[in-house]
């Protein structure tokens, strides 16, 4: 397997570049007898683009999704399954200007060095964040499959700029309030503010950043494979592979170094006659596994940058300093786009750790993924 596929039993395979004919993904291990159709994967997919959007890139693809394989009379058939989107609102011009004069803060550089200079350099080529709607497309198949078995996730931003989430929501707030908001908070009012913070950075010819948490309910205790395939090693590798994001943490994260023992340890009690934790600071990993509590994950997602203002770079023709400035189309932001590709992420991961346990059978019966509910009752 290469480093275009991940996954052990729910194997994606993605494929495609930014300026390319298409983006796609191959995925392979799906269970047969999963209900699934274009419609499901669409509106997913539909979920990139904000109901504001002066807040995005002029890039807009129609994203029209086409399944193409491994589907029969509207169930999964346990073959692969291919899902692409074409590529039309292409301008490639603007790269070859600066070819040879990598942007800072892009993967130009290296990827050069690495590929010789054969490398696809238009629009980031395979480096782009143009690729995140494979994920999303293979993530909504395993989203499909979580579901019946009965764990929700959810991803909003918590974080844009300097704006804050100021209010605290409970799970079924957050999952109604999200995609109401352009940047995807479910704090309306914080909301608005995030969407002044990127027009403000747009307008300077700049960009920000900002803080996408995630929640998945509803996790048996016991998922994960310890030691090199844990749980949540599992999820932030995942994640990392989405463009831009710099930083992952479970729970209160970076925060536990400041916290005593006695703080920070989840303390169990019996409640209606079963073992439940007290507070959730692991963010439901422990020892590489889930602890049956919400899993708890938020994303750092750095500054687009991809930005108008001039920046330092060098000739890799002239071997010489110069001065770059990024044209064409691009984020101020891109955390908005972010929320349902780490949404995605961590149902593929969830869903791998469940088929390896056994847990998601390969064939789905009538009843879907009830086998999921009765080992569940067994421990």
């Amino acid at each position: 397997m290469g480093s275009n596929s991940i996954g052990t039993e729910f194997v994606v395979t993605c494929f495609g570049e930014s300026h390319g004919r298409c983006i796609g993904a191959v995925i392979d291990g799906c269970p047969a007898g999963l209900p699934l159709t274009v419609e499901d994967i669409q509106n997913e997919l539909n979920k990139r683009l904000p109901q504001n959007q002066e807040i995005i890139s002029t890039r807009r693809e129609e994203d029209i999704v086409e399944l193409l394989s491994g589907i029969y009379e509207g169930f999964t058939t346990g073959a692969p399954i291919c899902v692409l989107v074409w590529n039309k609102e292409i301008n490639s011009e603007d790269y070859d200007a600066i070819r040879h004069t990598p942007r800072p803060g892009h993967a130009d550089y290296p990827a050069r060095i690495k590929y010789l200079g054969f490398n696809d350099n238009r629009g980031g080529g395979r480096f782009s964040g143009r690729l995140t709607v494979a994920f999303i497309m293979a993530g909504a198949i395993a989203k499909k499959l979580l579901k019946l078995a009965g764990i929700d996730i959810v991803a909003y931003s918590t974080e844009i700029g300097c704006v804050k989430m100021g209010t605290s929501l409970s799970f079924e707030e957050i999952k109604e309030k999200t995609y109401q908001s352009s940047v995807r908070c479910p704090d309306l009012k914080a909301s608005k503010l995030m969407e002044a913070a990127i027009l403000e950075a747009k307008n300077e010819g700049d960009s920000v950043g900002g803080i996408v948490e995630c929640l998945a309910f509803n996790v048996l205790a016991g998922v994960g494979e310890p030691i090199f395939d844990s749980l949540d090693a599992e999820l932030a590798k995942m994640i990392f592979n989405i463009p831009a994001v710099k930083g992952v943490e479970f729970g209160v994260g970076f925060e536990a170094p400041r916290m005593k023992g006695s703080q920070n340890n989840d303390c169990y009690a019996i409640q209606d006659g079963e073992v439940h934790a007290l507070s959730n600071n692991s963010g439901g990993v422990l020892g590489g596994l889930s602890s049956g509590m919400p899993i708890v994950i938020k994303v750092a997602i750095k500054p687009t940058p991809s930005i108008a203002k001039e920046q330092k770079t060098v000739d890799m023709l002239e071997m010489k300093d110069t001065i770059i400035q990024v044209k064409g189309r691009h984020d101020a932001c891109i955390v908005p786009k972010a929320v349902p590709v780490v949404e995605s992420s961590v149902a593929l991961v969830l869903v791998d750790q469940l088929i390896c346990a056994g847990l998601i059978p390969k064939v789905l019966g009538v009843e879907g993924v009830g086998e999921y509910s009765d080992i569940a009752e067994e421990n």
